[in-house]
């Protein structure tokens, strides 16, 4: 299902069903090519994929467990992520350039997007300078809900980020996720909240606007999250 929204505007895609990564990742890449070219809108994907590891550009061998999923490297920052279903992946595609060439104000507004998101649902997240991703805390104590990487081509966005709704957490012991060992992952279903994918979905385009309108202009830094072309 596509939302076309107004020209000059941002497109809104929904895929039911779950997509394969590599399929995904080349229709990223021809609408990246095509969003520099000026022939197509700036775009927010919706999807699920099926059970996978993605290994990013500062992945280290060591931290790929058990290699029980197909693993895929990406040309995407960071380190080693899980996807599967249950979890909501928005693959954001903007271009910097007209939006003015600010990468680390990207990925904060990008973090903020999620919190807010979150925030509709009755969740309180927030991000941790030095951590990757999206922090709650669990009774067991700080948990991962949200990770964030993404690959900026030619000033287009790529990649983006993944919320944790109901997967099955047990698939995640296979890596050491985003290099993080000492901290668990969880979701909203670990967390006896009852909102699923069309609640996050709607959480996600009402908060959409102030993440348009937090990005600014251009600075150094989190290597760590962000790929370059």
């Amino acid at each position: 299902m596509i939302d076309a929204l107004p020209a000059g505007q941002v497109e809104w895609r929904h895929t039911p069903g779950l997509v394969g990564y590599e399929t995904a990742v080349a229709e990223m890449e021809e609408r990246a090519a095509a969003i520099r070219a000026g022939t197509a809108a700036e775009r927010v994907w919706l999807l699920e994929h099926p059970p996978l590891y993605t290994a990013g550009t500062s992945a280290s061998p060591d931290e790929l467990l058990d290699a029980r999923f197909p693993v895929h490297r990406t040309g995407r920052g960071g380190r080693y992520t899980y996807h599967g279903p249950g979890q909501r992946v928005g693959y954001v595609q903007i271009d910097l350039e007209k939006r003015r060439r600010d990468v680390r104000h990207f990925v904060h507004s990008l973090e903020n997007w999620l919190i807010d998101a979150l925030a509709e649902v009755n969740v309180a997240a927030r991000a941790i300078d030095g951590r990757i991703g999206i922090w709650v805390d669990t009774p067991a104590g700080e948990a991962k809900i949200g990770a964030i990487g993404i690959r900026i081509r030619r000033w287009v966005t790529m990649h983006g980020f993944s919320l944790n709704i109901s997967p099955n957490l047990a698939d995640f012991s296979g890596i050491v996720p985003c290099g993080l060992a000492r901290y668990p992952v969880t979701s909203l279903a670990a967390m006896d909240n009852p909102a699923g994918m069309a609640e996050i979905d709607v959480a996600l385009r009402k908060s959409f606007a102030e993440f348009a309108r937090r990005l600014g202009n251009c600075s150094e830094g989190l290597e760590s999250l962000v790929h370059c072309d």
